[in-house]
C-alpha cells in the first residue's frame, strides 16, 4: 500500500463501524467488531493485491468477522418479541438478555450510504428488529445487496457460494423482512426533525419532567407501545402505558421512581430523549438512558426506553449539567 497504513483504513471507520453494527445490533459489538476488522486486515496487509478498492476490502473483512460472531451468539431481542404486552403491577426485574441497542446518530452523520434515505430506513429500530430474525448469511447477503449495492457476483464471492445461492439467499430474506417490518412503517416521522416533531418533543419531555401521566397520555396514540429492555415486561396500549407511569411519577407511590430530566437527542435516524433521574432520597439527577420515539400523524406510536445506553455515547455528562439548580425542583 502506497499510502500509510493507519491514514487508509481510518477513513472508513465510521462507515464500518455502521456496518457491523447493522450485522449485529450491538453499539458495543460494533465497536469491537471494528477493532477486530482493522487488526484483521493489518495483519494482512501484504496480501492486499489491490484488485479491488480498500473500502470494498475492509467491507469483505468485516463481514467475515461479523459472521464469525454470528455462528456462536443468539441474536438480539427486543421485549415486545419475547411475548404478549402485560400490565404494569409494580416493579419488574430486568433480564440479562443479548438485548437489540440504539445507535447515536452523531455516529451516522457521514457514514451511511449517499442515498439518505437507504441509509434512515435500514438504520432504524424497527429495521435491526426485523434484521436479527435472519441466519447470519441471509442478514449479509441483505445488507451487502440492499444497504452497500453491492454486485451479486461480489456478494457470492464474499460467502464463498454460488451466484444463484446468493440470490436465493437474498430473496429469502427480503420475505422475512416484509413479514417482519410493520405495515404503517412509510408513514413515520423520519429524517431531520419537522417543527411538528420539535413541537411534540418539548411537550413530551415537560410531561415527563412535570411527572404528569395525563399530558403524556394526550401525546399518544391509543394503540401506542412501549418496551423498556432490560425488563421483559412491554405495554400494548396508551392505558397501561399510563398506568405504569402514575406508579411510577407519583411521589405518593411506593413504586414511585423519581424526578426527570430530559434533553432532545436523536437515534438511529429517530426523534429520542436523553433522560436523567432523580431517584427518592438523592440529591443529583444521574444518567438513566435514551428513548427513541415512532411518531406517526402527530401522535407518538412506540417508546422504546433503553437504560443501557450510555450516556458517552451521545457525548453526554453522567449527571444532569445543571444539576444545582434542579435540586430543588
Amino acid at each position: 500500500m502506497g499510502e500509510d497504513f493507519e491514514t487508509l483504513v481510518e477513513r472508513h471507520r465510521r462507515e464500518i463501524q455502521v456496518h457491523c453494527y447493522r450485522m449485529l445490533g450491538s453499539l458495543a459489538d460494533a465497536e469491537d467488531l471494528t477493532q477486530e476488522t482493522f487488526l484483521r486486515a493489518w495483519k494482512a496487509r501484504d496480501s492486499f493485491e489491490g484488485r479491488a478498492s480498500v473500502r470494498t476490502w475492509l467491507y469483505r473483512i468485516a463481514t467475515n468477522a461479523c459472521l464469525d460472531v454470528l455462528a456462536r451468539r443468539p441474536r438480539r431481542v427486543l421485549p415486545d418479541q419475547l411475548g404478549p404486552a402485560g400490565e404494569p403491577a409494580g416493579p419488574v426485574t430486568a433480564v440479562d438478555l443479548p438485548w437489540l441497542e440504539p445507535y447515536p446518530d452523531r455516529l451516522l452523520d457521514g457514514a451511511g450510504p449517499a442515498d439518505a434515505v437507504v441509509e434512515r430506513e435500514t438504520i432504524e429500530l424497527a429495521y435491526l428488529a426485523a434484521v436479527q430474525y435472519l441466519p447470519p448469511r441471509q442478514r449479509a447477503a441483505l445488507i451487502l445487496r440492499d444497504v452497500l449495492g453491492w454486485s451479486a457476483k461480489e456478494t457470492a464471492s464474499l460467502l464463498e457460494t454460488s451466484v444463484a445461492s446468493a440470490n436465493s439467499a437474498l430473496q429469502r430474506a427480503r420475505a422475512t423482512l416484509r413479514e417482519r417490518l410493520p405495515a404503517r412503517r412509510a408513514e413515520w416521522t423520519a429524517g431531520d426533525p419537522t417543527a411538528e416533531e420539535t413541537a411534540l418533543l418539548k411537550r413530551f419531555i415537560a410531561a415527563y419532567q412535570d411527572g404528569d401521566p395525563a399530558a403524556v397520555a394526550r401525546l399518544l396514540r391509543a394503540d401506542a407501545q412501549a418496551i423498556m429492555p432490560p425488563y421483559p415486561l412491554w405495554f400494548g396500549n396508551r392505558a397501561s402505558i399510563i398506568h405504569a407511569l402514575s406508579l411510577s411519577m407519583d411521589p405518593a407511590s411506593p413504586h414511585c421512581i423519581g424526578r426527570f430530566r430530559m434533553r432532545p437527542v436523536r437515534a438511529n435516524r429517530q426523534p429520542a430523549v436523553a433522560g436523567y433521574l432523580r431517584r427518592p432520597g438523592e440529591r443529583e439527577y444521574r444518567w438513566f438512558g435514551v428513548t427513541l420515539l415512532t411518531i406517526e400523524d402527530g401522535l407518538i406510536t412506540a417508546m422504546a426506553a433503553f437504560e443501557s445506553a450510555t450516556a458517552a455515547a451521545w457525548d453526554l455528562p453522567a449527571t444532569w449539567p445543571g444539576d444545582r439548580d434542579a435540586r430543588s425542583a
